[in-house]
């Protein structure tokens, strides 16, 4: 049995744990221990030993661990884990309830108070993303809290516990029975490919819901698509579902190329009508620049931090200069579609990249709309950091 340790939150940091905020910083505890063991129990105390909250170690990029509860008494238990379940499935309700949506995220994180796991559903099917050896500590009394309140047709897990967040491949399988892979799942009615059995990446980011709805039902008719860091191609198909005159999609992983033709294949548009290729969107910038193609929409959802042999990306240094890449090849009057998902600069601060890309480029523009997660990815006010998707629908005007 591990000893719970006790660690002295410093007078600057109390008040901001006491109202809630859930993650353990080195930078807020007094004569910081970094030798606890992943998974240990900690009491969170004031610099007087009054009780804040308790938490368990689980280190991450993010930090040292996250708090559970603001209640001295409560056992972190199996009996903690299915209250905190229950409470995130019933918040879920409407989206088990949906004829046209079969795949979205059951449990966010520090969201519902559990950070370091998520828990995503597609049809039937369960999967667990444990962010911490911490949090993998807990792993019998979570999954055991699962059946308690769902029926599933199997239940798979995905392991990060690099300090960098990548993913530690071997079996994902865990409960129930195998899947047969790809599983099809339906997001507003359009069909996905889902593998639970392959990489970190199951086949499509979840959180862009609202946004790729909104491209088919309002921005797509009749329109020429870009579509940069394309991954499976899902805006692509939403668009071309849309009624988009043509997509082009293009990402640098040669996966990139089949999954989108599956993706197209599965929702019957005939892929052999849009343009999928495999490059470097900094080299398709320029060949596009060449050859003076112009595009009505330009979707940019790059990665926070991606390396290629060439060059390295960094959201928060490069993402101007990236608007003013596609700023060039959009046409007067059409759309970009800036979005990024680091967490490291608030939507402020993404809006001052958006300006000064328009600014540079001696070009006028217009903030139509904007988005950040959806509902089945909840959020806290306490820890805003945790609300990491920006999404803006950019008019460039003449």
């Amino acid at each position: 049995m591990k000893k719970d340790v006790t660690l002295k939150v410093k007078s600057k940091f109390v008040n901001k744990y006491r109202s809630g905020y859930p993650l353990i910083s080195k930078e807020a505890i007094i004569h910081f221990n970094d030798g606890a063991e992943e998974g240990t129990i900690i009491r969170l105390v004031d610099e007087k030993d009054k009780f804040i909250a308790k938490g368990y170690v689980g280190k991450q990029n993010k930090g040292y661990g996250w708090t559970l509860s603001r209640n001295e008494n409560e056992q972190i238990d199996q009996s903690f884990f299915v209250k905190k379940l229950k409470d995130a499935i019933k918040y879920r309700e409407p989206f088990y309830n949906s004829p046209d949506t079969n795949a979205f995220r059951v449990v966010n994180g520090e969201g519902d108070g559990l950070g370091g796991l998520t828990i995503e559903y597609f049809d039937g099917y369960y999967l667990i993303n444990w962010y911490s050896k911490g949090i993998y500590h807990f792993r019998e009394q979570i999954i055991n809290a699962l059946k308690e309140l769902v029926e599933f047709k199997a239940i798979y897990q995905k392991k990060r516990f690099d300090v960098s967040g990548k993913y530690i491949e071997e079996d994902d399988f865990v409960l129930g029975e195998r899947g047969s892979f790809p599983i099809i799942v339906k997001e507003n009615g359009v069909n996905f490919a889902i593998y639970l059995n392959e990489s970190a990446m199951v086949g499509v980011f979840l959180d862009q819901r609202d946004v790729r709805k909104r491209i088919r039902d309002t921005y797509a008719a009749g329109k020429n698509v870009l579509n940069t860091f394309s991954y499976t191609g899902a805006f692509s198909v939403f668009a071309a579902v849309g009624g988009a005159a043509k997509t082009t999609s293009v990402d640098l992983a040669n996966r990139s190329l089949n999954k989108t033709i599956e993706q197209f294949s599965l929702n019957e548009l005939d892929y052999n009508a849009q343009d999928i290729i495999v490059e470097d969107v900094f080299k398709y910038f320029k060949y596009a620049v060449k050859k003076q193609l112009m595009f009505d929409m330009v979707i940019l959802d790059p990665p926070s931090f991606a390396r290629s042999k060439k060059m390295v990306f960094s959201a928060e240094k490069d993402y101007k200069n990236l608007l003013k890449e596609a700023i060039s090849i959009t046409e007067d009057e059409g759309i970009i579609v800036a979005s990024t998902n680091a967490s490291s600069f608030n939507m402020n601060k993404f809006k001052s990249f958006i300006d000064m890309a328009f600014k540079e480029s001696n070009r006028r523009y217009q903030l139509v709309e904007e988005f950040s997660l959806p509902k089945d990815f909840k959020t806290i006010k306490e820890f805003p950091e945790g609300n990491y998707l920006k999404v803006v629908f950019i008019k460039k005007l003449r």
